[in-house]
């Protein structure tokens, strides 16, 4: 028992709650309640209904207001909001989807884009008078939002913007509110005044009329059936010369006058570009937390289930084992629960890092852009490991994870599109790696690419450790570390970064050089593609070695000493496990040999065997609400 007279599971649910632990526990206390629940007998339109009803629900919690910058002017806890919304994912990923796109996506734009002017659209949309929805992804560009089709061209004469898709691939597609409820959208378009494209700007379009039709110029369709989420309300919107004001433009950063004159602070255009995609990087870090919540509750229903399933019985004793002695079956859920463990630290410090930046308490330039590599690479993480996650526990529950009232394939489809929406993985995990390779000078972003391969050719040996602060971890890891220790012992901390951040390091290192020397034949765009491979390793070796860091810097936090050593198990496992998946890299690039790759394969087992009798304690700990798994399987 900790020493405190709490117990472990307690304390550790205290550690992974993190800075909101009070919203986290207040926002467990109102789960309980079967209206926030889906029913996935309902067809389409009766869950979409249900939905819409639920977030009526929700709208009285007062989580929502708290997002938002008060009308003085003073900023929202915005650390608060994602944090107790990311509860929503425990109970119907429909209703956490549609609340994201309300009031995190719809209601983001307006208020991070816009200015004093759009202040009355939030007073609508925050109570959910106005709905809206979100009109970036269009049918022929998804992730290259700067080159986008739609177009608002300003008519001088009537001080109205004309919103246009020019061409069938200009369609807004798969818009979440769009195919029903939306009455507005949040529409980004190529913003065109006298006769020149300044780039891609937001809009405030009405779409819908009080009773549902189509507004005119605006023609909505309906995406239908999904492989999940079938409360939302996905839809298609085209717009033909549809005219707004000129004060529909939202314009925190770009403007234009009457007459047509175009104005911004910001003059370079590639950097008013990203700065207006960085405001709304909450979004992703929400995506992000939300499919992790979602792997908790797979993993919660698994363990729990392999802890009273009997398969099978011991010779030795005659009677039926446990699913969860079986040597396979702790090897398959365990090492999740670790990485479980590991993503929850790493979302922590992700929204910490947030709510220092939007609140203006971290006004260092270089934090916006930090903040937007760190939530790029931990959605990335934390999507796969949901998809991986949720399908493992969907086997290991055999026959019964298979029925929809035990909810794990009703997680598995809801989460599948989270992989793509915010960001497809693999595009971000390259918006990763590139970041690696470029970001040791601003002026860096505005290269074009035969600019970029040079320079990310002459990057120096180790570079990443050097900027990253790692080097300084490690050290510190070293020097409180116990002296009696093996210096290559891989139960040591220190140790365990290093191989993290020697598998980044030489990953970036090698990729850049394998650049040069392509661009010595071929022209820049090939010698990235041929690149890309390598580069996307460097990408997903980065992205490793942050979590571990979070993991460490979390387990710092824990006061009660059984807890602490219980993590610093579970952090064992994270590592020997992940060293595990990567342990031909290690061995093909000499960092290790195949008898310490053996001894890491070892090392698993061992592990699993130690938190074998603590399995529940760790799910208690994941802060999961044993009445809100809903899994019959379990009762």
């Amino acid at each position: 028992m900790a020493t405190s007279g709490v117990s472990i599971a307690e304390e550790l649910r205290t550690a992974l709650d993190g800075p909101w632990r009070a919203v986290r526990e207040r926002a467990r206390a109102l789960l309980d309640d079967d209206r926030l629940y889906g029913d996935p007998s309902l067809d389409l339109k009766a869950a979409r209904a249900r939905v819409l009803e639920q977030m009526r629900l929700v709208a009285t919690f007062d989580w929502v207001d708290s997002g938002f910058r008060h009308p003085d002017g003073t900023p929202g806890d915005a650390g608060a909001v994602v944090t107790a919304l990311e509860t929503l994912a425990y109970t119907d990923l429909s209703l956490w989807v549609k609340s994201g796109v309300q009031w995190g996506l719809f209601g983001g734009a307006v208020e991070n884009l816009g200015t004093e002017r759009h202040r009355k659209y939030l007073d609508e949309l925050i109570p959910l008078r106005l709905l809206g929805c979100f009109a970036m992804t269009e049918t022929g560009h998804g992730s290259d939002v700067a080159n986008l089709e739609t177009t608002a061209t300003y008519d001088p004469a009537t001080r109205e913007f004309l919103v246009h898709s020019p061409t069938p691939s200009a369609r807004k597609d798969y818009i979440g509110g769009a195919a029903e409820h939306a009455r507005m959208a949040a529409v980004f378009a190529q913003l065109i005044t006298g006769g020149e494209s300044k780039g891609v700007h937001c809009f405030l379009v009405p779409i819908r009329d009080e009773a549902g039709g189509d507004l005119p110029g605006v023609t909505t369709y309906d995406c239908g059936y999904k492989g999940g989420l079938p409360g939302v309300d996905n839809g298609r919107i085209m717009f033909d010369q549809v005219r707004i004001p000129r004060e529909n433009l939202l314009n925190r950063y770009a403007d234009v006058a009457e007459d047509g004159a175009y104005s911004s602070d910001i003059e370079n255009p590639s950097r008013r570009f990203f700065t207006t995609l960085g405001t709304l990087v909450r979004g992703r870090v929400s995506v992000g937390g939300a499919a992790a919540a979602s792997a908790r509750v797979a993993l919660s229903i698994a363990v729990r289930y392999a802890e009273q399933r009997r398969q099978f019985a011991d010779p030795d004793t005659g009677q039926e084992t446990v699913l969860l002695d079986y040597r396979s079956h702790q090897r398959r859920l365990l090492p999740l629960v670790a990485r479980s463990y590991a993503l929850a630290f790493a979302q922590n410090d992700l929204v910490r890092r947030m709510h220092l930046v939007q609140t203006g308490q971290d006004t260092d330039p270089r934090a916006q852009r930090a903040l937007e590599n760190r939530a790029a690479g931990l959605k990335v993480a934390q999507t796969r490991f949901a998809t991986a996650a949720i399908q493992e526990c969907r086997e290991a529950c055999g026959g019964a994870g298979y029925l929809t009232e035990n909810r794990l394939v009703t997680l598995k489809a809801d989460t599948d599109v989270f992989t793509t929406f915010e960001g497809d993985n693999v595009v971000l995990t390259q918006l990763v790696a590139k970041d690696l390779l470029t970001a040791y000078a601003d002026e860096v972003r505005d290269l074009d690419a035969l600019g970029w391969v040079r320079f990310a050719s002459t990057m120096a040996r180790d570079v990443v450790r050097e900027r990253s602060g790692v080097r300084q971890m490690i050290q510190r890891l070293r020097d409180r570390a116990d002296d009696t220790v093996d210096e290559g012992d891989l139960s040591r901390r220190s140790l365990q970064l290093q191989l993290l951040a020697d598998r980044e390091d030489y990953m970036v290192r090698t990729a850049a050089h394998r650049l040069r020397a392509r661009a010595k034949e071929t022209g820049p765009f090939e010698a990235f593609n041929n690149a890309q491979d390598h580069i996307l390793a460097a990408g997903s070796a980065h992205i490793d070695r942050l979590v571990l860091e979070a993991f460490i810097d979390g387990i710092a936090g824990i006061e009660d000493p059984d807890a602490r050593a219980l993590a610093d198990t579970v952090c064992d496992l994270f590592v020997y496990s992940t060293i595990e998946q990567n342990q031909a890299w290690y061995i093909m690039h000499r960092f290790m040999s195949v008898e310490r790759a053996k001894s890491v394969r070892r090392g698993v087992n061992e592990l699993v065997d130690r938190l074998r009798p603590q399995a529940l304690t760790l799910i208690e700990g994941l802060g999961v609400p044993e009445g809100v798994l809903r899994a019959a399987m379990l009762d």
